[in-house]
């Protein structure tokens, strides 16, 4: 079960820290992913990290500003965003994958998901 937090509202140009924890104890057996999805549009891809946290994957709109880690002894992943644009306002989804061996950017690449994280940006 994965648990989000740390969404909500913030100006343009701020900063937000979220937080995915899952239970269980097979955390460092599963790379993790962050996704979002805004109103009328598709979820997306948005970060990932592997299973040590060694490597990260950063969707190209969101490099250089957001960045992805993970605490394997707190069952924690996070996700840093700064310098925060209106077009960032979404619902942002924890995920957990493990089929297979490098962090994957497609939805069918985890098989359990947080119930997401509202993040608003105001202009």
């Amino acid at each position: 079960q994965l648990q989000a937090s740390g969404g909500g509202l913030v100006q343009a140009g701020g900063s937000l820290r979220l937080s995915c924890t899952a239970s269980g104890r097979t955390f460092s057996n599963h790379y993790m992913g962050w996704f979002r999805q805004a109103p009328g549009k598709e979820r997306e891809f948005v970060a990932g990290i592997s299973r040590s946290g060694g490597s990260t994957l950063l969707a190209d709109s969101v490099k250089g500003r957001f960045t992805i880690a993970r605490d394997n002894a707190k069952n924690t992943v996070y996700l840093q965003m700064n310098s925060l644009k209106p077009e960032d306002t979404a619902v942002y989804y924890c995920a957990a994958g493990s089929t297979f061996p490098i962090i994957v950017s497609t939805t069918r690449g985890y098989d359990s998901w947080g119930r997401g994280t509202q993040v608003t940006v105001s202009s």
